[in-house]
């Protein structure tokens, strides 16, 4: 029987142990991983891919981009689709620091949660210039939402709205919210509040969003306290807090770390499939 390789290509310096367990988890029979990949040096590790089985056997072998910056992994995925030609390609993934299967369960299970369908309906992504909140973005905005992500600096943000419109093509605002009260500020108003911020910040206190009368649900991408949205736990998984609903990370991790498995057994079921951001939500929608 053909062996199922994994071929795991990191920005990182090391490869990501969490990325190899799921990878083993999913299906894969081996994984080779190599760090400090770049878009320079990838051709060499993608030729031996693709030239090297044929037929049937092709789809025995894939590719994983991961590492911790996703700028830096989406431009090393780039990098690897161009590679490819004719029939000499073998199936993809992107998910730089869980970015796309995080953001993925995070928004299927918030528009689950409120019926499947968030047309028209105001998001707010608080710290949204990160990998998980941008790609949060754009899935809620291709949703049909109206869409904000905020930041401590304008132009960062701006530059992050930039980006998410020049890869996703959907339009989302960008807000400067420097301290709590314009944080504050910023979800009111809003029916869906995300907050996507670095670990051991609160960034919305209970106050500050029990008592927006607007706000359907919460859901905080942080499991370790203080969590980003006060009064929340991270084992949430749509509970019903002050009339709102609330979803925190050990709530969603468990379909996120569902998703991630099942497209790696995914990789190996053909040898043409790539599976980026749109790929990815779509998938955790079905599971969700």
């Amino acid at each position: 029987m053909t062996k199922k390789l994994l071929f795991q290509f990191d920005t990182d310096p090391t490869p990501s142990v969490f990325d190899v367990v799921v990878g083993y988890d999913g299906g894969a029979d081996h994984i080779a991983g190599y760090g400090g990949v770049t878009p320079d040096n990838v051709g060499a590790y993608v030729d031996g891919t693709i030239y090297t089985r044929g037929g049937s056997e092709k789809k025995s072998t894939a590719i994983f981009v991961g590492g911790g910056d996703m700028a830096a992994g989406e431009a090393v995925y780039d990098a690897v689709q161009k590679r490819f030609f004719g029939p000499f390609r073998v199936s993809t993934m992107l998910d730089s620091n869980g970015s796309n299967t995080t953001a993925a369960a995070g928004v299927a299970l918030a528009v689950k949660a409120l019926g499947g369908d968030v047309k028209d309906k105001k998001a707010v992504i608080l710290a949204g210039t990160g990998p998980v909140g941008m790609r949060s973005a754009a899935m809620l905005a291709k949703e049909g939402a109206t869409v904000a992500i905020t930041g401590r600096d304008l132009g960062k943000t701006q530059k992050a709205a930039d980006a998410i419109e020049k890869r996703f093509g959907v339009k989302v605002e960008a807000i400067e919210a420097k301290d709590e009260a314009a944080r504050k500020a910023a979800v009111s108003g809003a029916n869906l509040v995300f907050s996507a911020g670095a670990i051991g910040f609160e960034l919305l206190s209970e106050a500050n969003w029990s008592s927006e009368a607007s706000i359907e649900i919460v859901v905080d991408y942080n499991a370790q306290p203080p969590l980003g949205i006060g009064g929340i736990d991270a084992m949430d998984k749509a509970k019903e807090r002050h009339g709102k609903l609330a979803l925190g990370a050990l709530g969603l991790g468990g379909l996120k770390l569902k998703l991630h498995r099942t497209l790696i057994g995914k990789l190996f079921e053909a040898a043409d499939q790539s599976f980026d951001a749109d790929e990815i939500y779509a998938l955790a929608k079905e599971m969700a």
